[in-house]
């Protein structure tokens, strides 16, 4: 029996398509009818058990979520390959995330910037030029572009 259906509703986030979820029947304390977070494909989320994916939590990829998982508010699930992370970087003193994904694109987690390592690169030129901070995180995004290698066979 099928627990969530995906409706009509879509939203592109980092070039895919993600379906918001409908209950279709009560379980846990969600009620049938009820709106759920989005998904890409059926495949990210269990029609069994009480896994669930609320408010406006993503799940994409190859990532799955099952059994007794929530995955709920703002949250971003993506099965992803190799992640670089660098602390104390910026204006901020702030952490920097650089990851690819399965579209083999690498993206960067900065702040409230989350784009492609090209728009991060142009965001950075803009914002900072030539500065202090400018040069480090460009420094990082070499750094990223020789630590996150293309994965041969498969990038999750």
């Amino acid at each position: 029996m099928k627990k969530y259906e995906l409706t009509s509703e879509t939203k592109v986030f980092l070039g895919k398509t993600l379906y918001r979820i409908k209950a279709l029947v009560q379980f846990g304390n969600v009620n049938a009818g009820d709106l759920g977070g989005w998904i890409e494909k059926e495949e990210n989320l269990s029609q069994s058990g009480n896994a669930r994916v609320s408010g406006n939590a993503e799940v994409y990829g190859n990532a799955e979520v099952s059994g007794n998982a929530r995955v709920s508010g703002n949250a971003e699930v993506c099965k992803i390959g190799t992640v670089f992370w660098i602390g104390a970087i910026g204006s901020r003193n702030g952490t920097t995330t650089f990851f690819r994904c399965k579209d083999g694109k690498i993206y960067v987690s900065c702040g409230c910037f989350l784009g492609d390592l090209e728009e991060f690169s142009d965001k950075v030129k803009q914002t900072h030029g030539d500065n202090e901070h400018g040069r480090v995180y460009m420094l990082a995004i070499e750094m990223a572009k020789a630590r996150i290698v293309e994965e041969k066979n498969e990038v999750h």
